[in-house]
């Protein structure tokens, strides 16, 4: 059933809507980084850097470490000062891996853990700056390049910019992106209270899903905040679902985000 402009609209789904959106697009963008950027390790494996490698493999292992720690919510006084100094750790090891290998794939993930982080501190500015870092480093890889503008675009919107978010999410991008870029630009209309343009891009991205079988559970609630209950999609399996690809050795490891893939993709 589409959505009409006239459809009834419950203000206390709406504001949590408005309130939680920067968070609704960010685990599929995460699986879809996890996705294309092993593909792109795998298509670029014969020019692997190895100094950067290595250096990306401690980023990680310390991020792992970090990640595990912060799961903890009852840290004593001196576990949490070493993981604040940690963190700061995190960050000076990116900044030196990015400022040495810039260009590389390594400095791109580096950044997106860096920008991860920094919206779990609720710091969008910063994740904001540091992912318009990472989307100025050029992979030849529209997949990639996709994902980062689609978390900018995110990260701007929970940051305050929806006409900052409106600009970056307009851009053009491979076709298999078209669901996301729909859904996040229906996020971007609701946060601007253009009801009629949010409920056209939902639908947009509901079809576009609709025609792959591939259910976001998420996109739904949306919907039906907005008064109207989407008619079910049969869901297939996600190729991100699928079992995962065997982990390559540590001097040579893939560009693979951090956290595992939480939504399907596209």
């Amino acid at each position: 059933m589409a959505l009409t402009p006239n459809s009834p609209n419950p203000d206390n789904s709406m504001d949590a809507l408005k309130q939680y959106g920067s968070y609704i697009v960010t685990a599929i963008l995460l699986a879809l980084a996890a996705y294309f950027g092993w593909t792109y390790w795998q298509n670029n494996h014969a020019r692997v850097d190895t100094v950067a490698a290595d250096h990306y493999a401690d980023i990680q292992r310390l991020n792992e470490e970090i990640s595990l720690a912060a799961q903890n919510p009852d840290l004593e006084a001196e576990a949490q000062e070493a993981l604040a100094q940690s963190r700061t750790q995190l960050d000076k090891d990116i900044d030196v891996l990015v400022g040495a290998h810039g260009e590389s794939v390594y400095a791109w993930q580096a950044l997106m853990i860096k920008a991860r982080h920094q919206v779990d501190s609720d710091d969008f500015t910063a994740a904001a700056n540091t992912l318009k870092q990472a989307l100025a480093i050029d992979l030849g890889d529209a997949g990639l390049s996709a994902i980062t503008r689609l978390r900018y675009a995110n990260t701007l919107l929970a940051a305050g910019d929806a006409e900052g978010a409106l600009a970056e999410a307009k851009q053009d991008m491979p076709s298999s992106f078209e669901a996301s870029q729909q859904e996040l630009l229906g996020d971007i209309y609701l946060a601007q209270n253009d009801k009629d343009l949010a409920i056209n891009a939902y639908n947009n991205a509901w079809e576009l899903l609709r025609e792959r079988q591939e259910m976001r559970a998420v996109l739904a609630l949306k919907m039906e905040s907005l008064g109207v209950m989407p008619e079910p999609i049969e869901a297939q399996a996600s190729l991100i679902q699928e079992p995962a690809v065997p982990a390559p050795a540590i001097s040579e490891p893939p560009p693979v985000v951090e956290g595992a893939p939480a939504e399907v993709t596209q």
